[in-house]
């Protein structure tokens, strides 16, 4: 919903707010590699139980990732191949978040939330592979109310206002909830392409 929502006319806020960065030369790629060197930074902050820095150099790390896409239609240099690798680094950013915390409250003698972190990383990648697998079958599939941007809002405001795990609990339960989302809808959408890829070609119906 955010990332919809900001999407939208992302490159006119980008060139109002930060109009440097349409002139930047760096190529786009690389640009994304620097967001996942700077939220790795962020995520071992957690892991160092300094939650509201790392929820800052997180959120600057999310700067990175949310503009790659805009210096790279500035500069012609959009492609599949830049999608793909944007992705994948934000599954990185994602798992290496959680496990941080994970790794915090294990070592504070918190083990409860230590499993409830975990369980909002593997909740977390199943939300995001179901998509990409429904993606592989049914073209242009969407759905999920609890998204990335989401997840990533509600774990920094949580982290920054000194309630992470609240914020942890919301992360777990809405990836489960959107994970569950995307599996009914990708079993609903793949029951009728294989019920369509089944049915008789009725134009081959021999009609006496």
């Amino acid at each position: 919903m955010i990332k919809s929502t900001l999407g939208s006319d992302l490159d006119a806020k980008v060139d109002r707010f930060f109009p440097f960065l349409v002139h930047i030369r760096i190529h786009p790629n690389w640009f994304s590699i620097a967001g996942l060197a700077v939220s790795l930074g962020g995520a071992w902050l957690f892991a160092m139980g300094s939650f509201q820095w790392g929820a800052i150099v997180t959120a600057l790390g999310g700067f990175f990732d949310l503009t790659d896409g805009v210096i790279a239609r500035h500069q012609g240099r959009t492609s599949t191949f830049g999608a793909f690798l944007d992705s994948t680094l934000d599954r990185v950013v994602d798992m290496a978040l959680l496990f941080a915390i994970a790794m915090y409250f294990q070592g504070a003698g918190e083990p409860l939330w230590a499993w409830v972190s975990g369980f909002a990383l593997v909740c977390t990648v199943v939300v995001s592979y179901s998509k990409a697998r429904a993606e592989s079958v049914l073209p242009g599939f969407k759905g999920g109310w609890f998204e990335r941007a989401e997840r990533l809002v509600v774990l920094m405001i949580g982290a920054v206002v000194g309630f992470l795990k609240l914020a942890l609990v919301i992360v777990a339960v809405g990836s489960a909830i959107t994970a569950g989302q995307r599996i009914a809808l990708a079993w609903r959408g793949m029951n009728a392409l294989d019920a369509g890829a089944s049915a008789p070609d009725q134009g081959d119906t021999d009609v006496q």
